[in-house]
């Protein structure tokens, strides 16, 4: 049997994707099948499709780090044929074949029960972006002190940067949305945020070892300069999740605000958080956290997969985007 899947190919070093008909392998022992509806596009896809080794070593390849669907060979006791499942993040598409296909293999370790509070289309508009907005979310809950100043949250108009002004919205807290984007003021007021910061308006004024508290917590999606100077404006004991790089790796920081204003910096990676966490996440977009993401999701075919990885890779992505498999 063959199945449809955006697929990478390698020539002399040259990379380019097409919609290839491939061969679908039975699952292994302790994996299950997966007949894939649905998939979103995330930066670390856009990455791999364009041939990145840091994300994934060996072409040619299937992308997609996300998929949601059904299980059609079950070669695992946890699982049954018939199960609707969510998988996200783990190796899958990065080295193991990904969501980008019609069809998935993986390991029933990887694999989370589909809440019947979401559908398909739903919780792939969430993906791995809104499990790692969720994971910012949580640290924050979980470390932060109460404080009547805004949450800040870079990369605003990004997958994960809106769905983190999303959450901490239906919160209660205030937000103020930071993007390069002035286009997208309205779009950032629509989904929750209070006060939108443009960029570059921010960055004029140099980083300072310590400042004014400004935010009471942030989520960073972006790093490098951002990073280094939200961290000098955090109100004390203040919680910045760390969770992206697009803007650069370095910070440049001192001691300050952590010795003297007691703010945290947290790393989050939930791409390789545990299940039972990640379940627990699931159950909370399902239920207390339930977002309509309708207005701020573009449902895509395969066939215009490119066009929308070529925008993610210019930080020209808006909200989320999910590849329908079904016809």
């Amino acid at each position: 049997m063959q199945y449809s899947a955006y697929y990478v190919e390698e020539n002399d070093g040259v990379f380019s994707a097409s919609i290839s008909r491939l061969e679908l392998e039975k699952p292994a022992d302790g994996f299950v099948q997966i007949k894939v509806s649905h998939s979103s596009l995330n930066y670390k896809d856009a990455l791999s499709a364009s041939g990145n080794k840091g994300v994934t070593r060996n072409y040619p390849f299937v992308p997609g780090i996300d998929a949601a669907g059904t299980i059609t060979d079950a070669n695992s006791s946890q699982f049954s044929e018939g199960d609707e499942v969510i998988v996200t993040g783990y190796d899958m598409g990065m080295n193991t074949p990904g969501g980008f296909g019609e069809f998935i293999n993986v390991p029933a370790t990887w694999v989370v029960k589909k809440p019947n509070n979401l559908t398909h289309l739903e919780s792939m508009s969430i993906g791995t972006a809104g499990l790692t907005a969720a994971a910012s979310v949580f640290k924050i809950h979980e470390s932060s002190m109460e404080s009547d100043l805004p949450v800040l949250v870079s990369g605003a108009t990004g997958g994960v940067g809106s769905i983190g002004v999303m959450l901490m919205s239906k919160l209660g807290k205030e937000v103020s949305a930071l993007t390069g984007k002035s286009s997208s003021v309205d779009f950032l007021k629509s989904i929750g945020a209070t006060n939108i910061i443009l960029r570059d308006e921010y960055l004029e004024a140099p980083a300072k070892a310590m400042e004014r508290p400004l935010f009471s917590s942030a989520i960073d999606t972006v790093g490098g300069k951002i990073l280094s100077k939200m961290l000098a404006q955090i109100s004390p004991h203040g919680v910045v999740a760390c969770c992206g790089n697009v803007a650069g790796i370095e910070v440049n920081t001192t001691v300050f605000p952590f010795i003297l204003r007691g703010i945290s910096l947290c790393g989050i990676d939930s791409a390789e958080s545990p299940l039972d966490f990640k379940t627990s996440i699931w159950e909370k977009f399902a239920n207390e956290w339930k977002l309509d993401l309708s207005s701020s999701t573009k449902i895509i075919s395969k066939q215009n997969l490119q066009q929308e990885i070529d925008l993610i890779l210019q930080g020209g992505q808006e909200g989320r985007v999910v590849i329908s498999h079904e016809e």
